[in-house]
Parts: C-alpha cells; structure tokens; sequence
C-alpha cells in the first residue's frame, strides 16, 4: 500500500473514531434515549413474558347439577381434572344466568334432571353456554370442556353452545394421540419471547436513529460539521455504531431471557440468528437514519418512525396475529416489511431449527433491505444545507 493510501485509511480511521467518540458521550448524556435503548427493552421482557399471555387458563364455569346420579357426576368429573377450570357447582339455571351476567363465570355446562335415563339409551346430552364476547376464547374454552369431558365415562353427546342436538358417538371407539410441534410447552411465551428481538431492535434501530441527524439540523451542529473535512461516509457510521452496540445489547438481553427465564428453546444454529439480527438491526438504522436526513425536525421523525416501522412490526408482522387469517392486501402489506421476514427467521430458527429454504430466503431479503435503506441514508446524507 503507498503512502498516500496509507494515509489516506489512517485519516478515515482518525475521523471515524473522533464522531464515533462524540457520539458515544451525547448517547450516554442523553437519558432518554438511555431509557429507551435499554431500560424499555427490560421491561418490555418482564411484561411479555409474565404480564401478556394469549392462552387461556383458570376458565370460570359453573356446572348446574340437576341429576346427582353417579353416572352424571362421572361423566363430568373431567373438569375437575382439568388445570384449566375453576369449578363452581350451582343447583338452578336461573343461578347459573345470574353469575353469566355479571361475568363471575366464562361458561355454564347443565347436566339436564333425566341426563341418566338418556346416557342409559346412549343419548346422553349435556348444555353448554359460553361467554361469546370474545370468539377466540370462546372457541377455545368449547375445545377444553370437550377435551376435559372426554375423561369422563358414558357416550355423550359434543357440547355445543346453546344446547343444540348432534349425533352421540360411542366413547372408546376412536383413540387421538397427540402431539405439538414447535412448542411443545403449548405456551404463548415461546410465541411471544423470540417476537421481542423484532420489537426491541426495531425500537433501537429506527425509533432512535430517526433523530439523531434530524437533532442536528435542529441545534445546527451539523453545519459545523460540513465545514470539516469530514466525509457523509463517516458521520453515518459514526452515528450508526453506538445505536448498533446498544441494539445488539438489547438483543443479548432477549436472548438470555428466552433461554434463562421462559426456558424457550435454541433448535436451529445461533450464529445464524446472530447473523440474521446483524443484518436486520442495520436495515433498522438505516431506514432510521433515512428517515432523520430526510425529515430533519426530531418530532416528525420519531412520528414518522413510529409510523412506519415500529407499529407495522408490531401489527402486521405476524408477531399478533397469524397472516394466514388477514385480508390479502393486509397480508402483502406485512410480507413488504423486513420485520415480517425476521420474526419468521427467529421462530424458525428458535423453535424448529435450521429449515435452509426458509433461512437463505429471509437472510437474502434481509441483505436487499440492508443495503436499500443504507443506500437511502447515504443519499440522503450530503454536506450542503439545502
């Protein structure tokens, strides 16, 4: 290497480290965006993985009793088997209806006066009454109550809702083994922990990084700067290395929660999921980094940034709800976001293990973001003041 391209990579290195410097004690001084980078992420791991849970447990149902006969009480001695039920034995519907109305009970299940003379011809039936307020819990409550009766004894008929009549089929006759796959814990934390990394490092990577630029053009620092002979090159990758070093720490935080306090399992490669998180917390800085050159007010950046990465991750990634069940425009609005494609990479990764067509596919896409949004940034970025 000569002497000028020596020197050349020398002052780069000199100047870099100078920003970089600089912008280190102006995160640090900044609480703010302390509190955001690494006391948010914190709290957002205690409350997804022990304040949110989509499973439905500890189901309130009021059993009315009007046949006290051995066979009735065999019949539904499955619910209280069942970890998911609180059991709470009325004597009349009218009791039951009361304590439905005033939401004290999610379900009632009647056990009608001449259950016993009909599970003696085979044609047992049983009333259940659910909560339908909220149609997902309901159905999932009517899958339970099923599930706890089918512990019982006797050919009873499916329970349905409002009582309606169905087939009675011989118990015995058919034996389910089951078995789930990709969680075999059956809990909403392991589909909940792993989105986290898409959240916290969308939250560092473009909320944060969306003002940075943007609070220069403010305080008028960055006219300062143009007249160095600092290159655009450098201040973006002086403003990117902090916010990727406080990305990457909320990252190892998520990760060390999963495994230490939800126990989720690491099924696929881990350098693979360090790779894929590099890759997607520098499209996150750069798509931030475009939007702060862009806007340059701090309010309407961090609006802005709201608007277009981190409520889309949250809503439309699939990290809420499954993509599979939204309309088809929804759907291809999600599959645009780069969030879309590492949420499935860390599950997958996380709680399958290493499905190369799935990881290649998403790593590649990855890549292409990465690079557009830096791309932008640096377009974006130029030493003139209009």
């Amino acid at each position: 290497m000569s002497d000028q391209a020596s020197g050349a990579v020398r002052g780069f290195c000199q100047r870099l480290l100078a920003l970089t410097r600089k912008e280190t004690r102006q995160l640090l001084r900044d609480r703010s965006n302390l509190a955001i980078g690494l006391a948010l992420p914190a709290l957002l791991i205690l409350l997804f993985g022990y304040g949110i849970s989509l499973d439905v447990n500890h189901v309130s149902i009021a059993v009315v009793i009007e046949d006290a006969s051995p066979g009735a009480r065999d019949t539904i001695a499955g619910l209280r088997l069942s970890r998911y039920f609180t059991q709470q034995d009325v004597y009349s519907m009218r009791a039951a209806e009361t304590l439905m109305e005033a939401h004290a009970v999610q379900a009632v299940l009647r056990v009608p006066g001449d259950f016993s003379g009909s599970l003696a011809s085979g044609q047992g039936r049983l009333q259940l009454i659910v909560n339908g307020s909220d149609a997902t819990t309901a159905r999932i409550i009517e899958g339970y109550v099923q599930s706890a009766l089918a512990r019982g004894s006797g050919p009873i008929n499916k329970p349905t809702l409002r009582a309606a009549t169905s087939t009675a089929l011989p118990s015995g006759t058919v034996r389910l083994e089951e078995r789930l796959w990709f969680n075999e814990a059956n809990t909403s934390t392991w589909y909940l922990v792993p989105g986290l990394i898409v959240l916290i490092m969308t939250l560092v990577g473009t909320f944060l990084t969306s003002m940075v630029v943007a609070r220069e053009w403010e305080r008028g620092t960055l006219e300062a700067l143009f007249v160095t002979p600092v290159r655009p090159t450098e201040i973006l990758l002086a403003k990117t290395i902090p916010y990727f070093v406080v990305g990457m720490i909320g990252f190892a935080m998520t990760i060390a929660a999963a495994r230490l306090l939800f126990h989720v399992p690491m099924l696929g490669s881990a350098a693979l999921l360090l790779f894929a998180s590099v890759l997607y917390l520098l499209a996150s800085l750069g798509m931030g980094l475009w939007i702060s050159a862009l806007t340059k007010n701090q309010f309407i950046a961090s609006q802005t940034a709201l608007l277009t990465s981190f409520m889309p991750a949250l809503m439309l990634s699939g990290f809420l709800f499954d993509l599979n069940n939204v309309p088809v425009v929804v759907r291809f609005i999600g599959e645009l976001l780069p969030a879309t494609h590492f949420l499935e990479l860390i599950k997958t990764l996380m709680l399958a293990g290493t499905i190369k067509s799935i990881v290649l596919t998403d790593c590649a896409i990855l890549i292409g973001y990465a690079v557009l949004f830096i791309g932008l940034a640096r377009l974006a970025t130029r030493k003139r003041l209009a």
